[in-house]
């Protein structure tokens, strides 16, 4: 296996093994939410106008889909819908008292996380991060880039 490939492999493992240390303490803590309904209430939560069309290219999702998901959340009283005087076409979101509490729950145990993994960071240089940051931002550029190109051919069809 060359190094690109061993990245790749290596960058999937650690994800994996996150998501399994962490999917647990998660599960039990946020018990009658799903996934995508609680990182739907983390995106309302940290970005101020957030609407169905932001909202599913964050998750990579089809407005329809998002739409569905949001439902539920105003359904269950986690979220609800607003629009602002000045433009009464467009549906907002932003948590209830309830989702906020979602919000920093989730919240709370993503901080217990960092400081459970803070040991392999305290090890790492300036340089290091800067490295790694790079390399990230190139991916995900080039990502990107791959997504739009499937999103206008998939549009022309």
């Amino acid at each position: 296996m060359n190094k690109k490939e061993q990245v790749l492999v290596d960058f999937r493992s650690l994800f994996d093994k996150l998501a399994w240390l962490n999917k647990n303490k998660m599960e039990v803590s946020l018990q009658g939410y799903q996934s995508s309904e609680v990182h739907c209430i983390e995106y309302i939560g940290k970005h101020v106008d957030a609407n169905v069309t932001k909202l599913a290219e964050a998750f990579y999702m089809t407005r329809g889909a998002m739409s569905k998901v949001t439902r539920k959340l105003i359904n269950k009283d986690l979220i609800e819908s607003y629009q602002k005087p000045e433009n009464k076409k467009e549906i907002y979101f932003r948590l209830t008292e309830q989702g906020q509490k979602v919000f920093t729950l989730h919240e709370e145990l993503h901080e217990e996380f960092r400081q459970r993994d803070q040991v392999v960071f305290e090890e790492i240089t300036d340089e290091q991060y800067d490295t790694m940051l790079r390399f990230i931002e190139n991916y995900k550029q080039h990502l990107d880039t791959e997504i739009n190109k499937l999103n206008h051919a998939n549009n022309e069809t």
